[in-house]
């Protein structure tokens, strides 16, 4: 047998046995939800399109969960009204894989195609890593619309942005108006001072509630005026599966939770985390820009849910891509291939829900709240890349736009040690050269 074939046929072995112990995993640890949070979206739709009732006013009984997302989201899921409730059940499945396999294929394709991997190959072995992810198996097992709308987020960052599109950031308008949180995407265009990106994402945004407002003039005024300042709809804060800052917050005195210590740490975080992307975009690094914004907007929402979390993914999958990037056998290589592996490990084990009953004492601080110390670490840590210029490739900014050199997503660089000969070489030709 030729040796390609050879290896087609191990890695499909590999993808197989991988595929079969992810199966495994997930009968024992992933929890049935039952698509809980699907099930309210379709009842309250159902409840608004053929009951005749309020979308807001739909609870799904015997909870007090009702529809929770702004008006526009109203508008985009109304088809799912005229849907049963299985097919609904395959359209949100579907949609989300497919979301989540584009992300991971432009996040990881560069790797591959720099360490000399199999296309096909990487991305199963990504996916099906992906599907023994907790905050992932907790959005599909919810129904969740966490990948569709971290799509939108990407399409703009890791898609449109490094080709300096006049469309950039119209997915972060349209997230942002299905869902609140993904806003601060918008202020990362700010802070990384695209104005006309940002302008674009608050028309977007602006223009969808608009809309949703103009048709369902009722259903906008309740959610604007009543259903938007109802926090009871969302949860208890101090519930173990909120790893926010927040979350922490609460946790430590569930009666009276502290405010001003919280806004004292997210101002601390979005300080950080400012000053970290300017740095990134700075040196055309646009996709660790995205994966800290996802990672800084997990820490700063007031709930964060455990599936909320998949915006951690993408701040994952570059650890690997640095790490891979790194000399080969080096400690910076070994160092950031175990934080991945550590991070991933973690955020696939349940071990938050071991305190759900109990978070007080030490051991209750430290591992009820181990995913948010997972996303503080990918906040300070992550690293920045520092692509390299050439002839070719002007530096970041040179022409004077703030998304101009703008590098994709694993694109390959230098580590610290291979920048620092591959510097020595050209002084080295550049004497040569003056002498002759």
């Amino acid at each position: 047998m030729p040796q390609g074939a050879t290896r087609t046929v191990g890695q499909v072995g590999v993808v197989v046995l991988l595929a079969g112990a992810v199966t495994a995993f997930l009968s024992v640890a992933a929890v049935r939800h039952g698509f809980f949070d699907l099930q309210v979206y379709h009842g309250a739709l159902t409840y608004w399109v053929h009951d005749g009732g309020e979308v807001y006013d739909y609870l799904r009984r015997p909870t007090k969960y009702g529809f929770t997302y702004p008006p526009f989201a109203a508008l985009v899921m109304l088809p799912m009204a005229f849907l049963s409730w299985h097919l609904a059940i395959v359209v949100s499945v579907t949609a989300t894989v497919l979301a989540s396999l584009a992300v991971i294929w432009r996040l990881l394709d560069p790797v591959a195609v720099r360490a000399g991997w199999s296309r096909w190959f990487t991305l199963a072995v990504a996916a099906c890593l992906a599907a023994a992810f907790e905050p992932m198996r907790e959005t599909v097992n919810f129904g969740q619309v966490n990948m569709l709308l971290l799509f939108l987020v990407a399409v703009d960052l890791l898609w449109l942005a490094p080709r300096g599109s006049r469309w950039l950031g119209v997915g972060i308008g349209l997230a942002t108006a299905i869902k609140l949180t993904p806003g601060i995407f918008l202020v990362y265009l700010l802070v990384t001072r695209r104005w006309r990106a940002a302008a674009v994402a608050t028309g977007t945004a602006g223009a969808a509630t608009l809309s949703a407002a103009a048709l369902f003039p009722d259903a906008s005024r309740e959610y604007w005026t009543q259903a938007f300042w109802n926090t009871d709809r969302v949860g208890e804060l101090a519930f173990i599966s909120n790893q926010s800052l927040q979350g922490v917050v609460a946790r430590l005195d569930p009666g009276h939770p502290s405010t001003l210590l919280w806004l004292a740490l997210v101002a601390a975080t979005l300080v950080i985390w400012a000053r970290r992307c300017r740095a990134a975009v700075a040196v055309g690094d646009e996709a660790t820009g995205f994966a800290l914004t996802g990672v800084v907007m997990c820490l700063v929402s007031p709930v964060t849910w455990v599936h909320h979390l998949v915006w951690l993914l993408p701040a994952l999958i570059l650890l690997v891509d640095n790490a891979m990037a790194a000399p080969a056998g080096g400690r910076r290589r070994r160092g950031l291939l175990a934080f991945a592996a550590v991070g991933y490990a973690v955020l696939c084990s349940r071990l938050v829900w071991q305190w759900e009953r109990g978070f007080g004492g030490v051991d209750g601080f430290v591992f009820s709240n181990f995913y948010v110390w997972i996303s503080v670490a990918l906040l300070l840590a992550l690293p920045i890349r520092h692509p390299a210029v050439g002839p070719d490739r002007p530096p970041a900014g040179a022409d004077g736009g703030g998304s101009a050199g703008v590098e994709p997503a694993g694109v390959p660089q230098l580590g610290q040690g291979e920048r620092g000969t591959a510097t020595g070489q050209r002084h080295r030709i550049g004497r040569l050269l003056t002498v002759r």
